[in-house]
């Protein structure tokens, strides 16, 4: 079945314009950066700007892939790499006096290494340029390239993040250059080679709770330390249909799920993202 697109009354976000968002807004301009929250349309910008946070996203703005849930513009960049962006980013992170610092990119295919090489730079420039300040880094599969995802883990974020999405039934239908079972590796190998994990889900692609669980216990099964877990919200009528809205207190219930499956820390919720609050999902896991 699919719902109709008006959102639920707990859909209520805080609107973008506050002085801290008019801030950011002008810090990211100067230094000609983009972000997830912007580019993937993310309902939590006024909440999460507001609070002086955004997610760094490095590589351009257009994807080489075209998954059938995500707003970014797909397309092919051509090679072209900025090899200054990682220092914008490092300058823009001091600017906004951030403690933990949250960096993602397009997928970039056509690159040789997917674009791993710019990660690492811009970790050890974050690192470089802002002291004290941890790094989280959202990262493709890199298309299984074991090379690329070590010359990531090289760089020694303090957390590695890389999003499940969805069930197996589903994935292959909105990631069809994806696969389930890659990515659990990625998120394995990072883990052995003794990084803090991370990944996301969305919720109302059509999955059933039990797959749901399912997908938890295979991520608890490569020792993943954080997970999120938001609604999924369709951007168009070419994406993926929306199957259903979860109530609050279903995302309540997840979270306890999670909690009870050995995960050191679940934000679930409708509004909940990769990046969402992730300062404090840091804090939980180095305390």
């Amino acid at each position: 079945m699919i719902v109709q697109r008006r959102l639920p009354e707990w859909f209520k976000v805080r609107a973008p314009g506050s002085p801290e968002y008019i801030r950011l807004q002008r810090i990211m301009a100067e230094g000609s950066l983009h972000t997830v929250c912007e580019e993937a349309r993310c309902p939590s910008i006024g909440d999460c700007w507001g609070r002086g946070t955004a997610t760094f996203m490095i590589l351009g703005d257009v994807c080489t892939r075209a998954c059938r849930y995500c707003a970014v513009r797909s397309g092919n960049p051509g090679g072209q790499v900025d090899s200054w962006e990682p220092l914008r980013v490092a300058q823009a992170v001091k600017s906004m006096g951030l403690r933990h610092a949250v960096v993602t990119s397009v997928d970039r295919d056509d690159l040789p290494d997917g674009g791993a090489g710019l990660f690492a730079q811009t970790v050890h420039a974050i690192r470089q340029g802002a002291p004290g300040c941890t790094v989280e880094v959202l990262i493709p599969d890199f298309q299984g390239d074991e090379k690329a995802l070590q010359t990531v883990l090289d760089a020694r974020p303090e957390i590695l993040n890389h999003n499940i999405e969805t069930v197996p039934r589903i994935f292959r239908t909105v990631r069809a250059r994806g696969s389930y079972w890659q990515s659990l590796d990625l998120l394995d190998r990072a883990k052995r080679a003794g990084l803090r994990t991370k990944s996301g889900m969305m919720v109302g692609l059509g999955e059933t709770k039990e797959e749901v669980l399912a997908t938890m216990d295979d991520l608890r099964s490569v020792e993943c330390d954080i997970l999120t877990v938001g609604q999924y919200l369709r951007p168009s009528s070419w994406h993926h249909p929306l199957d259903r809205y979860y109530t609050p207190q279903e995302f309540s219930e997840l979270r306890n799920e999670g909690l009870q499956r050995g995960f050191r820390h679940v934000q679930s919720g409708p509004l909940v993202r990769s990046s969402y609050h992730a300062e404090e999902q840091v804090r939980d896991l180095v305390s």
